[in-house]
């Protein structure tokens, strides 16, 4: 292909690296689509100790001597384990729940918790990072187009790639986190004996699905950092000259 043939498929819209776009979208509804039939699937299921995500959080907390982590209930927002609060937010749904899924998802976010409590360093990384995450993720495409606008500043243009890579760095830090907290979570139901053989097999899936989610996550934003620099690294340059 010519280089006039090139550029003349960025202007009119063909730009090639779509398709790396496409692929993590894919990826993303794709993992989407899973965890949220797999969760609606056990939020049906009613564990046999008719425990709620508040009351399988209490247990584990008390048992592993963690009594200053709170159990909160969210109206609104997603379940989480909040550092600087030391508490343990779950969704209205799962903390009144006595469902498989409800129960999956307090241990979840009860083994962030334990990570916590026992110095885990991937999630004090990551906390140290989410501040400086935040701040590059939102300025670093605005000053790559900054820098095509300036008559193409290369150096600019880095500046954003190498900002919005931070986004990269902490979705893998991200992934050991997660599938470190699923483990721990399935070791204290199956330590405790929360919830049946049965609905521990469940349990796996649920969060099993739910860490996918990350993966699909981490893919995406790899992808989008490789698009922008094929379009704008190294100096490639998509304009008329």
């Amino acid at each position: 292909m010519s280089t006039a043939i090139g550029m003349g498929m960025y202007y009119y819209g063909l730009d090639p690296t779509y398709i790396l776009v496409l692929i993590g979208m894919v990826l993303c509804l794709g993992a989407s689509a899973l965890v949220n039939s797999t969760m609606k699937k056990y939020h049906r299921i009613a564990n046999a100790r008719n425990l709620t995500g508040a009351d399988a959080a209490r247990s584990i907390l008390e048992r592993e001597g963690l009594y200053d982590v709170s159990v909160e209930c969210l109206e609104n927002g997603g379940d989480h384990y909040d550092p600087r609060a030391n508490a343990v937010r779950l969704s209205h749904q799962n903390y009144y729940s006595n469902s498989v899924t409800a129960v999956s998802v307090a241990a979840h976010e009860c083994g962030h918790a334990i990570q916590h409590a026992q110095g885990y360093w991937p999630i004090s990384v990551r906390t140290a990072l989410v501040p400086i995450v935040n701040i590059g993720s939102q300025l670093g495409v605005p000053l790559i187009f900054l820098g095509v606008l300036l008559s193409w500043n290369q150096t600019l243009i880095n500046v954003g790639i190498w900002a919005f890579s931070l986004a990269v760095l902490f979705q893998l830090v991200t992934l050991p986190v997660e599938f470190n907290a699923s483990r721990r979570a399935v070791g204290k139901i199956e330590q405790y004996g929360l919830l049946g053989s049965e609905e521990t097999g469940g349990a796996k899936k649920v969060l099993f699905a739910a860490a996918l989610t990350y993966v699909a996550a981490a893919a995406s934003t790899i992808l989008q950092l490789l698009r922008l620099v094929l379009l704008f690294g190294g100096g490639n340059r998509r304009r008329n000259d």
